[in-house]
């Protein structure tokens, strides 16, 4: 279904769990895959063992250092001369209870998350954005969340940054389309990753699943699947949507 032959894809945050399941079937579609990681090499480095095809390669990155951001793009394009599609899916979430953190805490918490997961993504879509609108074109996919839409009680800065990435998508899908170059989102509940793991193997584990009618969460494979959609041939009027990953767990109208 997928034909992504010759496209240069960057992924961030790909050196496990959902950015290595989106990179995985983006090599296998025939896509030259830049992965991107902050700090487990060895980790990225068993990811870019596992894709099919050659000249995969690996870019590091710190997602709220402004500086080193542009340079990564740069990399991307000095390897591989161009850049077709950009995967936002690096993020952080760091519970912080209002009631149980301290003021220095919860600012801190605060910085960390939005830098990372909101403006992070946004340096980083500009830099892309350049390259494709010099290029003539270009996809961009951002990894958002459910919580945008429920609210993350623990996490407020979480569903914040979520939810100000949905609404930067969307402004920028407008922006760019002119250009030739399409946004699209992705959101995601629960996915079985190790991000998720304390959650999922805990007291609430169960109450999680079946959040789901399908009393289960989601797997890596099938929030990638909706990303390689959403940046495929043929998406392009869907630029600007937010597609649920959350196996009914959480509807919205």
């Amino acid at each position: 279904m997928f034909n992504f032959t010759n496209q240069t894809v960057l992924v961030t945050g790909a050196s496990r769990g959902i950015g290595r399941a989106i990179a995985q079937p983006f090599a296998a579609c025939g896509a030259r895959v830049a992965l991107h990681y902050h700090q487990n090499l060895p980790a990225a480095e068993e990811t870019l063992a596992s894709l099919d095809g050659r000249g995969h390669i690996l870019v590091q990155a710190d997602m709220q250092d402004a500086v080193g951001l542009p340079h990564m793009v740069t990399a991307v394009v000095e390897a591989f001369g161009r850049l077709d599609i950009l995967v936002n899916n690096a993020g952080i979430f760091i519970e912080h209870p209002l009631a149980a953190v301290s003021y220095d805490e919860w600012q801190a918490r605060w910085r960390a998350i939005l830098d990372t997961n909101l403006v992070g993504v946004a340096n980083l879509c500009y830099c892309a954005g350049q390259q494709m609108i010099q290029q003539g074109g270009g996809r961009i996919v951002n990894v958002s969340s459910r919580g945008a839409f429920r609210g993350e009680p623990l996490a407020p800065a979480y569903g914040a940054s979520k939810a100000g990435l949905n609404a930067m998508s969307q402004s920028l899908a407008k922006y760019l389309a002119p250009y030739n170059i399409f946004v699209g989102v992705a959101a995601p509940g629960f996915v079985e990753t190790e991000m998720a793991a304390e959650h999922l193997a805990g007291e609430q584990g169960e109450a999680i699943r079946q959040q789901s009618p399908l009393g289960r969460v989601a797997t890596p494979a099938e929030v990638a699947y909706a990303v390689l959609f959403l940046a495929s041939t043929g998406a392009e009027f869907m630029t600007g949507a937010i597609l649920d990953i959350n196996g009914a767990s959480y509807l919205r109208t």
